[in-house]
């Protein structure tokens, strides 16, 4: 990709004010207009392809969505300007050839080949645009139905954690803030405890709002808004409650009057240039996730992601007998198939075979 892609996309890790009118459409305007390979846009065309693609990466998507699919379609697009495609002539044939060409970036700065969820991943963002030029009678076809896409693994490669490992995390968290007593501590607490005692996706949680919390027939709740941009609700158990008002009485301390996102940015506590206020990234909690799984002594601390908690509160609550509709529901599965995942993945680790295997060989051998 291009470098002058970079601040763009960087623009994008950081969600709008939703309080600002028309300030998301501003920010993708800019990154689109950033994108190689396509028309200029017209001010006199509402329908010209710049325009169709911020109205495309703007509707129903989340955060981290939205900056996947404009990364992949910048992607797309610099490889028909090094081919000289335009991309409305394209064909099959140049899907294919772009898909055989797709590779990622290692740690080492290597390029290697890109995973099937990569690239099935690409494909399907492609596919959405072009999908949504061809509605809006801007191209003549999606030249992406037809490729073949690869099989993904169903299982996700990223682990949950065992209910002693949750346990140690949270507990840690919590002593570090008691022990600091720092805003961004007491911050981590609270956000650790949210994710990890209701599951939300990380962009419910990165975009929601102190406006957000609220009562409903006796109990606390947060609003927050889902995949697919509705609004629902998920009630705060006690520990998620006492993790989040510590955090926002050492807050208010600093504020007085608390409003805007619910967990942000502290103030550096040398730099005076550096105010805090910002709501955090996703990028923010995948590091936090990182860096206190090592402290806690986590053995999958190197693979932790912000879908661990989700993963490990699905199997959590299935192995102690919760229904899997209600874990459905708390997840907000549109397909229950995909809780079922979580469930079959647990069992084929604690019920497998070969620890019955080793336990009869065990028997047979000398001590």
């Amino acid at each position: 990709m291009s470098g002058e892609l970079i601040r763009p996309i960087s623009r994008l890790i950081e969600p709008a004010d939703p309080t600002q009118p028309g300030a998301l459409r501003a920010i993708l305007a800019d990154a689109v207009e950033t994108l190689p390979a396509l028309p200029p846009a017209d001010p006199n065309d509402r329908y010209t392809i710049r325009a169709l693609t911020v109205l495309w990466l703007e509707a129903d998507k989340t955060e981290h969505t939205r900056r996947a699919y404009f990364a992949d379609l910048a992607a797309w697009l610099e490889w028909c300007r090094r081919t000289g495609l335009d991309p409305l002539d394209a064909r099959r044939a140049d899907v294919d050839g772009w898909k055989a060409t797709i590779t990622v970036t290692g740690k080492d700065g290597i390029p290697k080949k890109a995973s099937s969820s990569t690239v099935a991943r690409r494909l399907a963002a492609i596919s959405s645009w072009y999908q949504y030029l061809e509605d809006n009678d801007v191209a003549e076809r999606n030249p992406v139905s037809a490729v073949k896409r690869p099989k993904v693994d169903r299982q996700s490669p990223f682990p949950a954690l065992a209910e002693t490992e949750t346990a140690a995390l949270l507990d840690h968290v919590t002593s570090r803030a008691q022990r600091i007593g720092s805003e961004a501590a007491y911050r981590d607490a609270a956000l650790l405890s949210l994710m990890f005692h209701t599951g939300l996706r990380v962009s419910g949680v990165t975009s929601a709002r102190v406006a957000d919390l609220a009562v409903d027939r006796g109990h606390r709740i947060l609003w927050y808004t889902k995949k697919g941009q509705t609004r629902d609700f998920v009630p705060l158990a006690p520990p998620v409650l006492a993790a989040l008002d510590a955090y926002l009485a050492v807050r208010g301390e600093r504020e007085g009057e608390l409003s805007g996102p619910l967990l942000v940015t502290a103030p550096h506590p040398r730099d005076p240039s550096k105010t805090g206020g910002r709501a955090l990234t996703q990028r923010d909690v995948w590091l936090a996730l990182r860096r206190y799984a090592k402290q806690a002594g986590l053995a999958a601390a190197d693979n932790i992601t912000p879908h661990t908690s989700r993963r490990t509160v699905a199997t959590t609550l299935l192995a102690n007998g919760v229904p899997i509709e209600k874990v459905q529901d708390l997840l907000s599965h549109n397909d229950i198939r995909i809780t079922r995942g979580y469930d079959a993945a647990r069992h084929k680790l604690d019920s497998s075979p070969v620890y019955t295997l080793a336990a009869v060989l065990s028997r047979h051998q000398q001590d």
